[in-house]
């Protein structure tokens, strides 16, 4: 088991910089493919950008592609959200996500945890 904490999320102003991190404890996230998800308020929550274990062949959303950026560092158990460019619509709470799937005898089992989130407003 994973647990997930969240940090960096602010208020900033449309065109500014803010790189979120995800902090995790407990079980290595060595094994574990990481993602962003993000909820705006009267919205579904939505995938922002994943990254598998093996940390190639990052995954982003449409809306954030050239402007988002995910990386990890397994040796700090800690994923990043580097954000560019912010927009008004980029405002929203930020999950860090990470999951698991193994085999254990003859069970298969899927192992997931969500972070608490953290709030990101960008507004002028």
């Amino acid at each position: 088991q994973v647990q997930l904490v969240e940090s960096g999320g602010g208020s900033v102003q449309p065109g500014d910089s803010l790189r979120l991190s995800c902090a995790a404890s407990g079980r290595s996230i060595r094994r574990y493919s990481m993602a962003w998800f993000r909820q705006a308020p009267g919205k579904e929550r939505e995938f922002v950008a994943g990254i598998p274990y093996s940390g190639v062949g990052m995954t982003y959303a449409d809306s954030v592609k050239g402007r988002f950026t995910i990386s990890r560092d397994d040796g700090k158990r800690t994923v990043y959200l580097q954000m560019n460019s912010l927009k008004p619509e980029d405002t929203a709470v930020y999950y860090c996500h990470a999951d698991r799937a193994y085999t254990l005898g003859y069970r298969e089992r899927y192992v997931e945890a969500w972070g608490q989130g953290t709030l990101v407003t960008v507004s002028s």
